[in-house]
């Protein structure tokens, strides 16, 4: 089976198609620019298939940019299937689905409705990937369509770990509660990470740290989420590349009143200008960080500092929320890349079971064991694949499994 996974942005989308038995990827690419001037990447996973980057395609909508992505999966020279025939179904990734989703479906317009729902909870996400929904159906009529959500994978939380203290009609009436994100992130590593120790999901309590411009840590009891950093947004928990993370609520009102900014400003700062950037003034990404905290720059140090720190408490609680560990995870960008950063998360746990091996943790993006043979809790370097996840999800529902 063959599946195009579609990740639909405002003005971009990311694809891939790939076929969940193998892992196998086709070809994936992106289209960017859509509604100004069209710029189309195309990439085959193909040996003697040229790529596209960044050529002039016109894409006025999402229906012209899956257009074009269909004309270069079949292009008789360098396409990679045949005919558009051999995409069985089409897996798209939905950023929130409320509380009406715990897990992925078939796309009915029931559900297309319940989308349509959730956009006051993703006013940015939300409608673009309806947009994506739609051109798709438009283009590939007949095609079975599946929508995997950031948010379903913790839906199994349970109401202690999601509610918040205030009034409780704000939770009956306007549904604010802890949502969480990077769901199918966390469900693919905790899955393979059952397959690396050798164990069923339903044996084990992990903690998953999804860490990178945007970052999360999840706690998986028995392979379900019940607890995570996230919030009713993605701007809760840890502080980012560019997100401030958990703060004290009066900080808002005082910086608002002092320098007479609105919602509207504070929102954005704390979105885009906090966070590791914020601390630091030099950058969100966090290799710039490391370098410019060798020349030197405090705040640059002190901004990872803050970050690793973060996760390292957010580790703490999270075994003892559950009542023990039986791994930790580092995945995403930081996690996958940054050896110094998950041994400074990962040292001096020892009172809980953790004892690191600095040389096999000198290892970048590959599935390894980066604690020490006699450490009761391992701790594991997983890549993510939130495509290869999607695409799993939609071909066992689209095969009735």
């Amino acid at each position: 089976m063959n599946v195009l996974v579609i990740n639909a942005g405002s003005s971009s989308l990311k694809y891939q198609l790939l076929n969940p038995d193998s892992g196998a990827v086709l070809a994936k690419g992106l289209c960017e620019r859509i509604g100004i001037d069209g710029k189309f990447t195309y990439k085959p996973q193909v040996e003697g298939k040229e790529a596209l980057k960044e050529v002039d395609v016109a894409m006025p909508t999402h229906s012209e940019a899956i257009q074009a992505v269909l004309y270069a999966l079949v292009d008789a020279k360098n396409g990679v299937i045949a005919s558009m025939k051999e995409i069985d179904a089409v897996g798209h990734r939905v950023v929130h689905g409320g509380e009406a989703f715990n897990k992925s479906v078939l796309i009915t317009d029931e559900v297309m409705k319940a989308i349509e729902d959730c956009i006051p909870l993703a006013p940015l996400h939300n409608p673009a990937n309806l947009t994506g929904i739609r051109a798709c159906e438009k283009v590939m009529p007949g095609v079975p369509m599946v929508a995997v959500f950031d948010t379903a994978f913790h839906q199994t939380m349970p109401a202690k770990a999601y509610m918040y203290a205030l009034p409780y009609e704000y939770y009956e009436t306007d549904k604010v509660r802890r949502y969480g994100f990077h769901g199918t992130s966390h469900k693919y590593v905790a899955g393979r990470a059952a397959a690396m120790l050798g164990k069923k999901s339903e044996e084990l309590k992990l903690i998953s740290c999804h860490l990178g411009n945007g970052s999360s840590v999840t706690a998986v009891d028995g392979g379900k989420s019940v607890d995570t950093s996230m919030g009713f947004t993605p701007l809760a928990g840890l502080p980012m590349g560019t997100r401030s993370g958990d703060l004290d609520a009066g900080i808002l009102e005082y910086l608002m009143a002092k320098y007479n900014m609105d919602i509207k400003e504070m929102v954005s700062i704390l979105n885009k200008k906090s966070g590791v950037l914020g601390v630091s003034g030099v950058s969100s990404d966090f290799r710039d960080l490391e370098n410019a905290g060798k020349e030197g720059n405090k705040r640059a140090s002190l901004s990872v500092e803050m970050f690793n720190y973060g996760v390292k408490k957010l580790i703490g609680s999270y075994a003892a929320a559950m009542g023990g560990v039986d791994a930790i995870i580092f995945t995403a960008g930081v996690g996958e890349n940054s050896a110094s950063q998950r041994l400074a998360i990962a040292s001096d746990l020892e009172f809980m079971g953790v004892k690191m091996d600095a040389e096999a943790n000198k290892v970048r993006g590959e599935e390894a064991v980066i604690s020490a043979p006699d450490s009761k809790v391992k701790v594991l370097l997983i890549p993510t694949n939130e495509e290869l996840m999607i695409a799993m999800d939609t071909a066992a529902i689209v095969s009735g499994k």
